[in-house]
């Protein structure tokens, strides 16, 4: 779990985002190609010719796909001839696509990225509008999870959930050093408070478990509108700036809290299912690590999506649409099992365990958790914040939380 690919997924995308968002006016006319997609038509089944895809990552989901990929352009030459893969930080992503429609030479022809870039593009009119007009191409996305077609609804119109998991919150510990748990935000305020500088999360704008806490805990709290950070989080800021008293720094990634809890230096901190089984499997964090949650406790969800740019050719389209929709078959989604990163990882229904591969299934019998199965079934499932709202409670968190104790 290096940190550089634990960045590109990190949430402060989000906030650099909207200051270039902010800052860039509509993108010019879609590029070059005969022809060019840049209206909402339906594509053919397949391209005219097979096409070489460039591939763009900034949400470190090749993990999961990539092996999806491959086994497609390896089975479909005439539909695809070469796919070639570059990974960026989402920050970058606006600028780099803008670029290309400016000159109006577009190469890039897919994107997958997590919620950050997916509505920094739709809010700057980057992306190709793939529905409803190839929803009969897109068949499988009627098998979606509930959970991920909700997630769904968050891409409208311009991208298609590719893969999906509940995060969190969590909290993960050590049981040496704590031995009954926090089941409740006032048990963890109680330990915080008599035992200082033992529990820890990262800076929530630049960490998948801090982003996933800071938008779980108005649920806990019962809070009066937990989809605004604005006006209905009263008792979550208020709880915040009280556990933050006991609270030595912040880190600014995450894999610096999984050193810590590693090394004996705090005994709490905030995680998710992938951040918990990855990180021990990688012995990151000991195996015996354990996980809580509190009192209740909502699941946050997480999904990745696949987009197109405007200005790609029509076979370029075409060719993606044809590969999106194997990506959402049952055998391929068995694969975004993966190592736990992404936990459990897919989309849609019907697909167990037992169908991943068997690396997957060594690395879940060791490093898996049984109890995840009844909390994942049990426990009501929530969307993450809109875009604007997720900036405006980071930047609340820095000012008023803990900005000031972020470590460098």
């Amino acid at each position: 779990m290096s940190m550089s690919r634990r960045q590109i997924l990190a949430v402060t995308a989000t906030a650099a985002m909207g200051a270039a968002v902010s800052a860039c006016g509509s993108p010019d006319s879609p590029g070059s190609g005969s022809p060019v997609a840049g209206t909402a038509e339906a594509v053919p089944a397949a391209p005219e010719k097979p096409v070489v895809l460039n591939i763009l990552d900034v949400a470190g989901n090749l993990q999961l796909t990539q092996p999806m990929i491959d086994d497609f352009v390896k089975k479909n030459p005439k539909v695809i001839s070469k796919v070639t893969y570059a990974t960026a930080t989402a920050p970058d992503l606006v600028g780099k696509i803008k670029a290309q429609q400016g000159a109006k030479r577009v190469s890039i022809g897919l994107v997958l990225t997590g919620t950050d870039g997916l509505s920094a593009g739709i809010e700057q009119g980057l992306w190709q509008q793939l529905l409803p007009v190839n929803e009969k191409l897109l068949s499988n996305m009627g098998t979606y999870q509930e959970p991920a077609a909700n997630m769904q609804k968050l891409a409208g119109d311009s991208g298609v959930v590719v893969t999906y998991y509940p995060s969190g919150p969590l909290l993960e510990y050590m049981p040496d050093r704590v031995p009954e748990p926090p089941t409740t935000a006032e048990e963890l305020l109680a330990y915080a408070k008599a035992n200082p500088g033992k529990v820890e999360y990262a800076r929530p704008a630049n960490s998948g478990p801090g982003r996933t806490l800071l938008m779980g805990l108005p649920y806990v709290l019962s809070d009066s509108d937990p989809q605004d950070p604005v006006k209905g989080w009263d008792k979550t800021w208020a709880y915040l700036a009280e556990l933050a008293k006991y609270i030595d720094r912040y880190p600014s990634g995450t894999t610096q809290t999984m050193k810590d809890l590693a090394g004996g230096t705090v005994d709490i901190i905030a995680s998710t299912t992938g951040w918990d089984i990855n990180a021990r499997a990688l012995g990151t964090v000991p195996p015996e690590a354990k996980i809580t949650t509190l009192k209740g406790f909502h699941w946050v969800t997480d999904a990745h999506y696949a987009v197109v740019p405007r200005g790609v050719t029509r076979d370029q389209e075409a060719a993606v649409i044809a590969l999106v929709q194997n990506m959402l078959t049952p055998q391929q989604q068995a694969k975004a099992y993966d190592t736990g990163y992404f936990y459990p990882g897919p989309a849609v229904e019907g697909v167990d365990v037992s169908m991943a591969p068997d690396k997957s299934r060594q690395v879940l019998d060791t490093y898996g958790r049984p109890e995840y199965d009844a909390l994942i079934e049990n426990n009501p499932k929530e969307v993450p914040l809109a875009a604007e709202a997720l900036v405006t409670a980071f930047d609340t968190w820095d000012r008023t939380i803990g900005g000031s104790k972020v470590e460098k």
